[in-house]
This record gives structure tokens, C-alpha cells and sequence, in this order.
């Protein structure tokens, strides 16, 4: 493909799998996340096993100044991604409203919704002015479905459901595309984060039935750039087979 791909949250789950998957076509790969040490390692096995050139940029999406920052870093050319994907994010707790964690709720309410803005706004000048671009916003079930104590991370995927149809429009004379993938359960850090690190709570989210795993929505996802300039996938809801809805899931017994 030759492409410039712009990854935020690579250093694992699904940003690590989108970067392995487009690494594979000899892509130029763009990887952030906060974990300098995690995307290090990441660039070299990357060139290691591919031809992709591989820039790694550490920073934190909350903040408008690192985001800026890091995007002056970049050379002109890779200042107007043909892909862009939006995948950092995180959730913390599993509380009712009444007893949710505030600082919980502002570090989610941070990455899902203005750290996606902080990225976008930054490099959609670029790719304006290329009149080109493909932006892919990682959603989730849980903006489709409120399920019980998910209240603010709901709410934050739900906002990313909103801006990507927002984003569709407002960039529609600039040719530049915007989908939205909205994955189920996937089995990744998340579960772990969400928990606090507590291991074995976060395993028995996955019991009793194969979830997605990170690879899988990254072979969706490259599947969505890989279409024609003039097909667009809006929004796809990509679930595991045992999972109905937000809450509903055939475990084995």
C-alpha cells in the first residue's frame, strides 16, 4: 500500500494488532501511546519482521501541548496520514453513578473523548489540504447500549459515536473518509486497566466463550481502508459469535 499510517494507543491490544497488520504491506508507520519503552520494543520487532519504517512518538493524548508537540516532530509528509485511528482509550471501574470515582471519570471522559479530539484536530489541517484521508474512530458496544455501572465509559463511546458522525460530515467536501468500528468483548488490557490490575477479575470477564481477539478488528479494520476511494464503511459492530449484545453472552458451562 505505501501508506502513512497514524496509530494512537499502539503499545498493545488493538493498536499493536493494526500496526503488526499494516506494517505487513510495507507501510510507514506512525505509533504513540504513553509507554515509550513498550513502542521501542514494538518499532524493532516491527523492522525486524517487515519493511515498514516505523517513527515512534511518546506523549499523552490528554494534553493538547504534548499532542501538539509531538506532531511538530513529524516531517512534513507525515503530517497528513492516509489513515488515522483513533484507538486510544481506556475504562476504570465498574461502579453505580452514585458511587463512581471522579478522577476515574475524568481521566476516561480525558482519553476516550478529548484525547481523540486533540489527535484529530491537530492533523486534519494536513489532510485538508491534501484533500485526502481516512480517519477510523475505535467505538465500542457500549456506546450502542448502556449496561448497568458502564454509566460515564458508555457515555464516552457514546460521544465517539456522535463526533465520528459529526467528523463525516464536516470533513464530506474534503474527501476525506471516517468510519467507526465498534467492537464487543475483546480480550486486551482492558479488562486488566478497568480492574486496577486485578488479574483474575479481569480473566473472568472472557470465561466460558472465545471474544474477539485484538487481530481480529485489526483485519477489520485494515479490510476498511482497503476499499475503493469512492466506498466508505460508516459504522460497523463487530462482535464475537457467543456475544448478542453489551450484556448478553453464551458462556459454556
Amino acid at each position: 500500500m505505501g501508506k502513512t499510517i497514524f496509530i494512537t494507543g499502539a503499545s498493545s491490544g488493538i493498536g499493536k494488532a493494526c500496526a503488526y497488520r499494516f506494517a505487513e504491506k510495507g507501510n510507514t508507520l506512525i505509533i504513540t501511546g504513553r509507554r515509550a519503552e513498550k513502542l521501542n520494543d514494538l518499532a524493532i520487532e516491527l523492522q525486524k519482521k517487515t519493511e515498514a519504517e516505523v517513527i515512534v512518538l511518546a506523549f499523552d493524548v490528554r494534553s493538547r501541548v504534548e499532542v501538539a508537540n509531538a506532531v511538530n516532530q513529524l516531517a512534513d509528509k507525515y503530517k497528513a496520514p492516509d489513515i488515522l485511528i483513533n484507538n486510544a482509550g481506556l475504562a476504570l471501574g465498574l461502579d453505580p453513578i452514585n458511587s463512581g470515582n471522579q478522577d476515574e471519570w475524568e481521566t476516561m471522559i480525558d482519553t476516550n473523548i478529548k484525547g481523540l479530539l486533540n489527535i484529530t484536530k491537530e492533523l486534519i489541517p494536513y489532510m485538508i489540504e491534501k484533500k485526502s484521508g481516512h480517519i477510523l474512530n475505535i467505538g465500542s458496544i457500549a456506546g450502542r447500549e448502556v449496561y448497568m455501572n458502564g454509566n460515564v465509559y458508555c457515555a464516552t463511546k457514546a460521544a465517539v459515536d456522535s463526533i465520528s458522525k459529526a467528523m463525516r460530515i464536516d470533513l464530506l467536501p474534503y474527501g476525506i473518509k471516517v468510519t467507526q468500528i465498534a467492537p464487543g468483548a475483546v480480550e486486551t488490557e482492558f479488562s486488566k486497566v478497568r480492574f486496577g490490575g486485578d488479574d483474575s477479575r479481569a480473566k473472568a470477564v472472557y470465561n466460558g466463550f472465545e471474544p474477539l481477539h485484538p487481530e481480529d478488528v485489526a483485519e477489520v479494520i485494515h479490510y476498511a481502508t482497503s476499499l475503493p476511494a469512492h466506498v466508505n464503511i460508516n459504522d460497523l459492530l463487530l462482535m464475537p459469535t457467543a456475544q448478542a449484545s453489551a450484556t448478553i453472552i453464551h458462556r459454556k458451562s
